[in-house]
């Protein structure tokens, strides 16, 4: 009951940081800035998902974001007004283009869609490891992206989808990434979460001792795909149109980018590496525009925000291979501290009064 406590405090002190910034951009914040903040919840929630799985498993996955774009797809075929499918989507197929569900209808039904893709993919990808496992998951990404951009009648091809209701606000990502961090802290201290790392670092001596490593890891697998899943529902619901460039390579190396930063065994890395190369990102971005600062103009700089993310990827692996957390959360790292402090003071304490 205590670790399920530490497990529990810890992940409120993160999502403490996470609701901070929500509350401050709704309070506070111009509209274009909260729309900054909103885009920073989702690409959160997604890099949570990833955790879960790349955290724990050790597998790079680079097939995350089809997750979401197969939830937003979903929810956007399903919850859209007829009238908007009669030339949208009118030769949809399986009658969806006659067919309107309310909202609570249209999440469940698409995170359940989205939970099954991802149990019938991950009883095949759970049987590899290593290098096979990632560029299966990359094959995964790809294969989405194909069928999405050729399946004509359900997903308009390259097309956007319009129309989708704009229900999902900033406070409701912000409370849905702190939902993820909860979920994601609570995996990852879990007797799953500590026997497939074990696994990860040798999956012979786990599989003697009798993990069922590809049973944890298709569990791993489903819980990231559903979190992710969440992540695009609130991207549909907040932007009203989806392409299928908004969930492919571009997305999928951020969000990468943002694990990797911050650490990919720790929730505390996602979280913190998401706020890190979000902040850097809208400065290159800003500079990349060619801005007059402090009375000089600067050079238009097309490509900055490329050049950002591969630097600050290399020079984390240069200089902090495991993250900026590296494979502890903060709250573990903190209780350390201060156990070492107060071993320091009665150390500090017994040779004064030897003396």
């Amino acid at each position: 009951m205590s670790n399920f406590l530490q497990s529990v405090r810890g992940a409120l002190i993160l999502g403490v940081v996470v609701g901070i910034i929500g509350v401050l951009a709704i309070l506070f914040a111009e509209p274009f800035y909260q729309r900054i903040v909103f885009i920073f919840m989702v690409n959160l929630i997604a890099v949570i998902g990833l955790q879960v799985f790349m955290g724990n498993a050790d597998i790079t996955n680079y097939g995350h974001i089809s997750f979401m774009g197969i939830a937003a797809y979903a929810v956007a075929i399903l919850a859209t007004p007829v009238a908007i499918k009669k030339t949208a989507l009118a030769t949809a197929p399986f009658g969806l283009g006659t067919i309107e569900l309310g909202l609570p209808a249209a999440i469940l039904i698409a995170l359940a869609v989205t939970v099954l893709i991802a149990f019938l993919v991950g009883t095949m990808l759970v049987r590899q490891s290593g290098t096979p496992a990632s560029i299966a998951t990359l094959a995964l990404l790809v294969i989405v992206h194909v069928v999405i951009m050729n399946w004509v009648d359900l997903t308009r091809g390259p097309r956007a989808i319009y129309g989708i209701p704009v229900k999902a606000t900033l406070g409701l990502a912000t409370i849905c990434a702190i939902l993820a961090i909860v979920a994601a802290r609570l995996f990852r201290d879990s007797s799953w979460g500590l026997q497939l790392r074990a696994a990860s670092e040798n999956i012979a001596a786990a599989s003697a001792m009798g993990v069922r490593i590809k049973r944890l890891r298709l569990v791993a697998w489903v819980v990231s795909a559903a979190i992710c899943g969440v992540a695009g529902i609130l991207f549909a619901l907040f932007v009203g149109t989806i392409s299928p460039k908004s969930f492919y390579f571009d997305l999928t190396f951020l969000t990468l980018a943002m694990l990797v930063v911050g650490g990919a065994y720790s929730v505390s890395g996602a979280v913190l590496g998401s706020i890190v190369v979000t902040f850097g990102f809208e400065i290159m971005r800003y500079l990349e525009n060619g801005p007059q600062i402090a009375g000089l103009k600067l050079p238009t700089m097309f490509g900055l925000t490329g050049i950002f993310l591969g630097a600050i990827i290399v020079l984390c692996m240069i200089l902090r291979p495991r993250g900026l957390v590296g494979d502890d959360e903060i709250d573990e790292i903190w209780r350390r501290r201060a156990k070492s402090r107060e071993r320091s003071e009665i150390s500090a304490k017994a040779s004064g009064a030897t003396q």
